[in-house]
This record gives C-alpha cells, sequence and structure tokens, in this order.
C-alpha cells in the first residue's frame, strides 16, 4: 500500500515513526500521525489545517494529547461515561501518580531503558492508514495523499479524532476546504 502514497503522506508517515522514537514509545500510535501532520509544512493536509485556523492552536492540541496521555489515552467521552459510573478518572490518575510517579498511565517514565528495536504500528495507526485508502478510492485519487490521512484521523473513535473536532476539524470541514462539500465518509 505505502508504495501509492504521495510524497506527502510517505512524510507523515515517517514523520510519525520519529514522533513515537522521540516520545520513547515502542508502537506508532494515532497520535504520532497527527503530531506528523500538524508539525509538518507543504502537502494539501498542512494547507488544509491551515485555513481551518489550526496553525494558531497547536499548542493547544499538544497539551491536549499530552493530557489525554496522562489520562492513559481515554477521551473525553470514555471519562464521562466512566463518571456516568461513579468513576472519577482524575482521582485515579491522581492517586496512581502519587504512588509511581507523573505520567505513569501513560508510559512517560524515564526508567523504561533502551530499545531499539523498529517501530510498528499500533492497530489504530494501521485503522487509519486503511482507512486513507479506502478514503481516497471513494474519492477516485491516483494516489493517497496525506489530505486522506487527514480525513482518516477524523473518522477514527477516540482521542484523536476528538480533539481535532474540539479544534473544529472534522471529516466535513477537511472536505468542504478541499472542495468535497462533506460527501459521505468511505468504508
Amino acid at each position: 500500500m505505502f508504495e501509492r502514497f504521495t510524497q506527502d503522506a510517505r512524510a507523515v508517515v515517517t514523520g510519525a515513526v520519529d514522533a513515537c522514537e522521540r516520545s520513547g514509545a515502542r508502537t506508532v500510535e494515532v497520535e504520532h500521525l497527527l503530531l506528523a501532520m500538524i508539525e509538518r509544512s507543504g502537502g494539501k493536509g498542512t494547507f488544509v489545517l491551515t485555513a481551518l485556523g489550526l496553525d494558531d492552536r497547536r499548542d493547544s492540541l499538544h497539551d491536549a494529547l499530552a493530557e489525554a496521555r496522562r489520562r492513559a489515552g481515554l477521551s473525553k467521552a470514555e471519562t464521562d461515561a466512566l463518571a456516568g459510573l461513579g468513576i472519577d478518572v482524575t482521582e485515579i490518575v491522581s492517586r496512581v501518580e502519587e504512588v509511581h510517579g507523573v505520567g505513569a498511565m501513560a508510559g512517560d517514565r524515564q526508567d523504561k531503558g533502551w530499545w531499539g528495536g523498529r517501530r510498528t504500528f499500533s492497530r489504530g495507526a494501521k485503522d487509519v492508514l486503511e482507512q486513507s485508502l479506502r478514503i481516497a478510492v471513494a474519492r477516485r485519487a491516483r494516489s493517497i495523499g496525506d489530505e486522506h490521512i487527514l480525513l482518516a484521523l477524523t473518522t477514527q473513535k477516540g482521542v484523536v479524532a476528538e480533539l481535532l473536532a474540539d479544534h473544529g476539524v472534522t471529516f466535513e470541514s477537511v472536505s468542504r476546504v478541499l472542495g468535497g462539500g462533506g460527501e459521505a465518509k468511505a468504508g
């Protein structure tokens, strides 16, 4: 499938691997794809993010991703659902961090040791890349561009899609900027 990616889409994928390595994670996650997308310049995906005003809110997005990592990757919707069951995620995070240190639930602890293996992609990250293919095919594109990866990021359940939507980046808004008029989601 990678041979069908444009140079910009390949840069997002390799940027995600770099973001993964910088964070010390062993697996490339959906959030690493988003980080690679917002850290790039050039490409249709970057143009869309700029058009939707995300350039001015990159720091806010980084902070929101870091806070989600502290909550062990739980989205606000998941946190709210647990609160409905009487489970206070903030309290749990505080107690775990008291005992094990800040970032314990996120795996951000500094005592992980060196790991030099090749980074693999999580099921969620693979799903995003597969969805980008479906979107490209549905739009009759000859190749998969970074804009298709961005559209796929908006369709996945979880923290990344929630944060993008909170910042005004939805499938419909991205489609509108791309000139697609918000056609139905592929797949």
